[in-house]
This record gives structure tokens, C-alpha cells and sequence, in this order.
């Protein structure tokens, strides 16, 4: 479970650069984004895969396929496309937040699920995560707006998209999470290439039916370096964040019951937030410092009590262990 914890921590740290993504690139649409980012992904995640193509499709049944299908497109293409889109209208920190319910969606979602803990037992920390969350909204909307905020309605769509965002994350995160529990024949890295070429061909479909509708990629005119920047953008989100985060993740569910595997993703929110202090030069303000305590603790708390309820025969089947290429 330790493993599972770090896995899940690590993952949470390359997830984080995503919200990062719409900011250095805000000339792109978020249909643009969410099509290159899983375009390239794709292009990587083929390449990685090559050596273990006959070992993979050996394995594939059709079940499968359209489980990876339903997967990728709601936990990457509509996923990234909402929190692009958010990002861009009320910016990184309202959207990070929104989304770092996921912690309580998921947790409420899967409580039925083998290995979880009680609710009864969580709702301390699950409070506290609560609180924490409740804390950097209250600061997001009562500091002063920086200049050039967006109108009340951009916000509103902005809201709406992060919403959706978590929304599809958290189907996404309790699907996945079921599947690799029930087929144990595929190592986190295995699931995480087919993901990829999957994502990849879908956001290719994405890109080119985008292209053939005038604004749907960029609105203003766009120059060499623009594309340069997307492109290495692109590369960067698709081997840190896509590949290698989410053969973390997977390896971390195979290892947590689901109520921990989603206490996992609040550190997302927490390393999308230090990114974005990071990027705005500043430090975070009194409430997103006691956010940043409160979640923390929320999750550390429900970490031990998981450790408590463990079984003593022994940890809950594995799969091989996970091997990055």
C-alpha cells in the first residue's frame, strides 16, 4: 500500500503541469489542446508499445477495446477539453479546486466497492478536505481580480466546464479503477500505452474534424514560434503528464481500494497549485496556505486509517510490477 501511495503522489505531480498547458498556450481553443496533446501522446505511447505489440495483442479481447474507447474519451479527450476551457475563463486556481473534489466524488462513488473503508469512518477526513476546498474558493473569489479579468458569463461557462471536468474524471477514475481490479493481466504500463494509442487516435479524429471548421483551433493569426510552442508543449504534457503519470496512477489503483486511490488525486490540485504560484511568481495567501494544510491532512488521515483496516493475511492482489519504458 506504501508503494500505492507513492504511485499515487508521483502521479499527482505530473497531472499537475496539465493546468499549466492552457496558460502557456491561451491562443489555442481547447479543442486544439485536448487534440494535440492526445495526438502526440498517441505517437509516444506507439512507439513505447512497439516492443510489446505481439505480447499486447495477445491479450486484447474486444471487451477491452471498447473499454479502453470509453475510457480514453472521458478520461482524456472531454476531460482536458472542459479543463482547458476553464482554465482559460476563470484561470488555474478556481479550476484546480473545482476538480479537487474529486477526492469526495470518487470516494462517495466507490464506497461500495471491495477493500473500501466505511464512509462512516472517512467523514472526519473527507471534512477536512472539504474545508480545505472551501477555503481557496473563498480566497479566489474575495481577492481582488487581476486585470483583464474574464466577464461574469465567461466565469459561468468557466464553472460549468471545470464542473463537467470533474464530472467526467470521476467516472473515468471509478471505471478505470474497476476494470484493472477485474483484469489483472495487464501491468499498469501495459494499460497506460493502450490508453495512449486509443486517446491518440481519437484526438487525431478530433484535430481533423476541428480543422475543417474556421476558429475551432486558434482565432488569432498564428506564427512558426507559436506552433513551436505548442508543439514542444504538446511533447512535454505527452510523455510527463499523459504517459508517464498515468501508468503511475494505474499502478497506484491496482495497489489502493478505491476510497484511497481517490484521496490520491487531491495531489493534483495541491502540485497544479504550486505550479501556478510558481508561474505567477507569488507565494500563496493566508486561506490557500491553510487549504494546502487542511487537504494535506485530510488525506494523510485517511491514509492511516486505510493502513488500520488492512487485512493480516496480507496485501490485496497485485499485478506485475509496474516497468516504465
Amino acid at each position: 500500500m506504501r508503494r500505492g501511495v507513492a504511485y499515487g503522489v508521483m502521479a499527482g505531480a505530473f497531472w499537475g503541469s496539465v493546468f499549466i498547458a492552457p496558460r502557456l498556450l491561451p491562443d489555442f481553443s481547447p479543442l486544439a489542446l485536448s487534440a494535440g496533446r492526445y495526438t502526440t501522446y498517441g505517437l509516444v505511447s506507439l512507439l513505447v508499445g512497439l516492443p510489446l505489440f505481439r505480447r499486447l495483442a495477445g491479450k486484447l479481447t474486444r471487451q477491452d477495446c471498447l473499454a479502453l474507447f470509453s475510457l480514453s474519451l472521458s478520461g482524456n479527450i472531454i476531460y482536458y477539453i472542459l479543463l482547458a476551457a476553464a482554465v482559460q475563463r476563470v484561470g488555474i486556481a478556481p479550476t484546480s479546486l473545482i476538480i479537487g473534489l474529486l477526492p469526495i466524488t470518487v470516494t462517495l462513488v466507490g464506497r461500495r466497492d471491495h477493500g473500501a473503508v466505511a464512509l462512516h469512518k472517512l467523514v472526519w477526513p473527507l471534512m477536512l478536505v472539504l474545508l480545505g476546498i472551501v477555503c481557496i474558493n473563498v480566497d479566489v473569489f474575495t481577492a481582488p481580480p487581476a486585470s483583464g479579468a474574464a466577464s461574469w458569463s465567461e466565469r459561468l461557462i468557466g464553472l460549468a466546464c471545470a464542473t463537467g471536468a470533474l464530472v467526467s474524471w470521476t467516472v473515468y477514475a471509478v471505471q478505470n479503477t474497476r476494470y484493472l481490479k477485474q483484469h489483472l493481466r495487464y501491468s499498469g504500463n501495459e494499460w497506460s500505452i493502450l490508453s495512449g494509442i486509443v486517446s491518440g487516435l481519437q484526438g487525431l479524429l478530433l484535430g481533423l474534424v476541428a480543422m475543417t471548421v474556421p476558429g475551432a483551433i486558434h482565432q488569432a493569426p498564428m506564427t512558426p514560434a507559436n506552433w513551436h510552442m505548442f508543439a514542444g508543449v504538446n511533447l512535454m504534457l505527452a510523455i510527463s503528464a499523459s504517459l508517464l503519470g498515468n501508468a503511475l496512477w494505474n499502478a497506484a489503483s491496482k495497489r489502493l481500494p478505491l476510497t484511497l486511490s481517490g484521496q490520491m488525486i487531491v495531489f493534483e490540485t495541491l502540485f497544479a497549485l504550486f505550479y501556478g504560484f510558481v508561474y505567477d511568481a507569488r507565494l500563496p495567501r493566508l486561506l490557500e496556505a491553510a487549504a494546502i494544510a487542511l487537504l494535506l491532512s485530510g488525506v494523510t488521515w485517511s491514509v492511516q486509517l486505510h493502513a488500520k483496516d488492512r487485512p493480516a493475511t496480507g496485501p490485496l492482489p497485485d499485478a506485475e510490477d509496474l516497468a516504465l519504458h
